[in-house]
């Protein structure tokens, strides 16, 4: 029996424009947008790392070259926080070792899938996640880290999925389930945004994914789909019947910070989790709803 190849790279997709969040996007990349004190973007590589991610691959676009420099040692900051006897270990987090972050360019924006397979080269034959940064998944542990638990039990291709009201699984996409066992449930198909009438499952399909090689070779001669871009989700699907294909109900909260409700949300959500300053925002909280 072939021994099961672990989950060593991760792709991030980081060269959206960020429009919705336009002007404070016109000059500063989205996923570097703060949630209290972290970028969004350093979450979602601290949950790759958390799952034994080795190689990080930023997907950019033009203007995206903060999003590296963020992970680069900042010589001139540390040096001096160094000599006014500053705490540094806040930056431990943003150092990188040289080759553990790639960036490769979208040069055209043709959709998530076009994007995905922007990362082919880097990837190889091996298995990879991919981590969409918008989605900011908060649990313990992490999300990728339940999903990496489930590949090395069941192997394939696995999504995250979460549950939600049926009367929003029309702006989601969803699964079509199988069979269920505990946390893993058989993926027999996938539907983008169905009415709520027509939806097989209130499963949602929420930006974690660990996907085999061959979905490359899907994306390479694969035409456009909805909106006139090159959807992973037509990828996936057709993946779906030839080799294992799994959804991982997460144990965790979802924050769509793609949303601007979503942002402010998950700005609160962490916020009031502090040991630091939970007390405090839940006061100013408590006092700004009462003056409103």
């Amino acid at each position: 029996m072939t021994a099961r190849k672990p989950i060593r790279k991760a792709v991030f997709p980081v060269a959206g424009l960020g429009t919705r969040f336009l002007p404070a996007t016109k000059a500063i990349p989205k996923e570097l947008l703060p949630i209290v004190d972290r970028p969004l973007i350093q979450y979602a590589v601290d949950e790759a790392r958390e799952a034994g991610i080795e190689q990080i691959i930023f997907v950019t676009g033009r203007g995206k070259t903060a999003i590296v420099e963020h992970f680069d040692i900042a010589f001139e900051l540390e040096t001096t926080m160094g000599e006014r006897g500053k705490d540094m270990s806040v930056l431990d987090a943003t150092r990188a070792v040289p080759g553990d972050i790639i960036t490769v360019r979208q040069q055209v924006p043709l959709g998530l899938g076009h994007a995905i397979w922007c990362a082919r080269a880097i990837v190889g034959d091996e298995p990879f996640a991919i981590l969409l940064p918008d989605e900011l998944m908060v649990g313990e542990p992490g999300c990728m880290k339940q999903m990496v638990e489930a590949y090395n039990e069941v192997g394939g291709n696995l999504i995250s999925v979460l549950e939600v009201p049926m009367e929003e699984v029309s702006s989601y996409g969803v699964i079509d389930p199988g069979a269920s066992r505990g946390a893993l449930t058989e993926v027999k198909g996938l539907v983008e945004k169905p009415p709520v009438a027509d939806a097989p499952s209130n499963k949602i399909v929420s930006g974690r994914y660990i996907l085999q090689p061959e979905v490359m070779r899907i994306l390479e001669t694969q035409g456009k789909g909805a909106g006139g871009e090159i959807q992973l989700t037509d990828a996936m699907a057709r993946m779906i019947g030839k080799q294992p294909f799994n959804a991982v109900t997460f144990a965790g909260k979802r924050y769509d910070c793609g949303s601007k409700l979503g942002f402010v949300e998950a700005t609160l959500a962490l916020a009031l989790k502090r040991s630091d300053m939970g007390a405090e925002v839940r006061a100013m909280a408590e006092r700004l709803l009462a003056e409103s």
